[in-house]
């Protein structure tokens, strides 16, 4: 049987993870909102004003912190003014991104508030660069977060709202590289400073603004909004004009032409998608580097609102829809992003996986006769609720198995630790998907007075959830043994634990 070593520093805290590590993303497209959201009114499925209510107690489970919305690339087409007031009033309008489809607006600001009002969510807003303009969006930050009296104040009241919102995350366009405009990066740069200067602070809602940046490794563009805000190596701090950069990374294992099953593959398509999930450490490095150069303080955030596998859709469903199903090698790429997300906390304040609701690496999948599925990546998200805001602790993988993949030697270990409140969170992965793993944890700089763990496992990585059976991947309670040194556990082939300790 393999085995590792992973040593903790349980005395030496790091940066704070921020929850907002474990935020989501819900764009108009296929059937996030309309059908998985939202039912309307009218629905014989259980809503509250037409937002599915088992939906809102499944994702509450997760503690979500924030939502983002209302895109992605529809974002850059929406125009927020024709989703407000009377619902038979408003008018419809064709989603050209996604499926080429008409909508009726009926989700619209006030519906995506009270979502994020029932899920205990922050709201995080998409604007629109592409297609609107700098008065549009900074209309719907009045309209949104100013209180007393203005013509956005007025409007709101006579839709029912007398009270502002907070809304302290917005992004300034998606994408702008591509669907969002295809604008060159310095263009795009001058642009992201002119809305960034027009989306006022209300009262006391202050507003996070998120310049659109990078697709995956792209330098140049996070280089370019940089130098519209601060420059290389003269010591100043960087203008507060935009507080953050965002970038997007999808674990695609195949082609984007032919990305592949997301439960017909094979050992070397598991490898291969491990492999490419991994990269997300190297990418955000190469960031994190080159935002240091430019702001060594840290001010500047850095946003990865979109990440997570992306496979063809299921068949016999809208190609424009990215229905996909979600399996347990899923689950690991769920579990290995947060390990990484963990060791770059002090940069990394942000991310949104795509998406929450029957869209790509989905929380939950639901049906129009009122079936829900828990995905496996959804119990990742619980299990690993504990290191929302919680202090990041070092974590040395000194002794592991490794696979050859292409003359690259492939860890097949991956692992996190946090600490807070007098307790100790530790995440473990055996990416292995044929051998068992024995790992020791060489527990160091405090005493655990307890400890209990939960496993996430399946018979293969490409078993997932149906209606049928919710719980073919499920979290089960896992033996934990004192060893000298800490403690031992028995992890089986493509698995995902967590170690919870009384310190």
């Amino acid at each position: 049987m393999p085995e590792a070593r992973v040593v903790i520093d349980l005395d030496v805290p790091g940066a704070t993870i921020s929850r907002h590590l474990y935020g989501h993303f819900a764009e108009h497209l296929g059937r996030c909102i309309y059908g998985g959201f939202y039912v309307g009114e009218d629905s014989p499925i259980p809503n509250v004003g037409g937002i599915r209510q088992d939906v809102v107690e499944a994702l509450r489970a997760l503690q979500i912190p924030n939502l983002r919305w209302p895109g992605g690339c529809f974002a850059d087409e929406y125009h927020w003014k024709d989703g407000i007031g009377p619902k038979a009033d408003r008018p419809s309008m064709v989603n050209t991104h996604w499926g080429n489809v008409e909508e009726n607006n009926h989700f619209g600001t006030h519906e995506f508030m009270a979502l994020c009002e029932l899920l205990g969510a922050e709201p995080y807003v998409n604007g629109n660069v592409g297609s609107g303009t700098v008065r549009e969006m900074s209309e719907w930050v009045e309209y949104l977060t100013r209180e007393g009296d203005s013509p956005m104040v007025r409007q709101r009241k006579a839709n029912g709202r007398d009270e502002p919102w907070r809304v302290p995350f917005w992004g300034i366009g998606n994408e702008a590289w591509g669907c969002g405009g295809n604008q060159r990066a310095e263009a795009y740069a001058d642009v992201a400073r002119q809305y960034a200067t027009f989306l006022k602070d209300h009262g006391d809602n202050k507003l996070y603004r998120i310049a659109a940046g990078a697709a995956d490794d792209d330098l140049a563009w996070t280089e370019a909004l940089l130098k519209a805000v601060s420059c290389l190596g003269c010591g100043r701090e960087p203008k507060n004009i935009f507080q953050a950069i965002s970038f997007h990374y999808y674990t695609v294992a195949g082609t984007w032409e032919h990305k592949g099953s997301a439960t017909d593959f094979t050992l070397d398509d598991y490898y291969r998608t491990i492999a490419k999930a991994q990269g997300i450490e190297r990418v955000i490095r190469a960031h994190s580097s080159l935002m240091d150069a430019y702001d060594p303080e840290r001010k500047i955030g850095l946003v990865l609102d979109e990440w997570g596998t992306w496979w063809d859709v299921e068949p016999d469903t809208n190609p424009g829809f990215l229905y996909q199903q979600n399996a347990m090698r899923d689950a690991l790429v769920a579990s290995l992003h947060f390990d990484v997300f963990h060791r770059h906390a002090e940069r990394l304040v942000m991310a949104n996986i795509a998406q929450t609701v029957n869209v790509l690496q989905a929380m939950l999948l639901t049906d129009e006769q009122g079936g829900l599925v828990r995905t496996p990546t959804y119990h990742v998200f619980e299990m690993n609720k504990g290191h929302h805001d919680a202090r990041s602790v070092p974590v040395h993988v000194v002794e592991r198995p490794t696979y050859d993949l292409d003359g690259t030697a492939m860890e097949l270990v991956s692992a996190s630790a946090s600490v807070k409140d007098g307790r100790g969170l530790v995440s473990l992965s055996n990416l292995d998907p044929e051998a068992t793993l024995e790992i020791v944890l060489d527990l160091r700089g405090a005493d655990i007075r307890e400890s209990t763990g939960r496993l996430l496992a399946a018979s293969k990585p490409q078993t997932f959830n149906t209606v049928d059976a919710p719980d073919a991947v499920a979290p089960v309670p896992l033996t934990v043994e004192p060893e000298p040194r800490g403690l031992r556990v028995t992890l089986p082939p493509h698995s995902f634990a967590t170690l919870s300790l009384a310190l």
